[in-house]
């Protein structure tokens, strides 16, 4: 699990049952119940922070991926496979180009 620009007492409580190997980044062996329950602790206090979890799962990649607080990147699934989508300047270009009309009258 990773954290950025979280509030330190939600670090300190992520510490009681991960290793912090690095600022920020947090490994373990917990089981799914657990994993679960501190994921929701990381969203339920993250603020405006992000959050990444990444865990052991029986699909193709073998892992699962879940993001939290970072607008300009989000999870998309494809033929099985989770990735993630990065929204950079091309993406609000292209956004802008071919958003519907915001006015009734230009239809």
């Amino acid at each position: 699990m990773t954290l950025e620009a979280v509030p330190p007492s939600l670090r300190g409580e992520l510490s009681r049952w991960l290793l912090e190997v690095q600022p920020g980044v947090y490994v373990g062996n917990a089981s799914a119940l657990v994993r679960d329950l501190l994921w929701d602790k990381v969203v339920q206090h993250a603020r405006t922070g992000r959050c990444t979890q990444l865990y052991r799962a029986n699909n193709e990649q073998g892992f699962a991926v879940r993001l939290h607080g970072d607008p300009k990147r989000r999870l998309v699934e494809l033929d099985g496979f989770q990735l993630i989508a990065v929204r950079n300047a091309r993406h609000a270009e292209l956004d802008r180009e071919y958003a519907p009309p915001e006015d009734d009258d230009k239809l």
